[in-house]
């Protein structure tokens, strides 16, 4: 399987990710405390590793064939969101004072990836799309 030329924006997504991980916790904790940071530096691992999952198995499911991406891609998609419910919902019952924290960094985390992601795609280097007109 050659899951490496589809994964390329990988290492820089994982610089993304990296940013936002030390970041972020470390200004929540200069405005809230080590709590808020906790949260953070959990809510951006979350996603990060939502993220990387489903980049694997949409690469995996495009190797076997690109007709499988859309409902591969809609079931990680629905798989996701439905564990991070229930993350949240077990991390609420807690009472844990990082779970508000922990919200703001998934939704930093998811921000930074689209952003990121996007950011990426428009500098690659695309041979169909980058190929000089003749």
């Amino acid at each position: 399987m050659m899951l490496g030329k589809r994964l390329k924006f990988l290492p820089f997504m994982l610089g993304v990710t990296a940013v936002v991980a030390v970041v972020a916790p470390l200004v929540a904790y200069l405005v809230v405390g080590s709590q808020a940071a906790l949260g953070v530096l959990a809510g951006v691992a979350l996603v990060a590793a939502s993220y990387l999952l489903s980049s694997f198995v949409i690469a995996w499911a495009d190797s076997i064939s690109p007709k499988l991406v859309l409902s591969v891609g809609l079931l990680m998609y629905g798989v996701k969101f439905t564990v991070l419910f229930l993350v949240l919902a077990v991390i609420a019952q807690t009472g844990w004072a990082g779970l508000r924290p922990m919200a703001i960094g998934i939704g930093i985390a998811a921000i930074a990836w689209t952003i990121g992601h996007a950011w990426w795609l428009w500098h690659a280097k695309i041979p169909y799309i980058d190929e000089p007109q003749k």
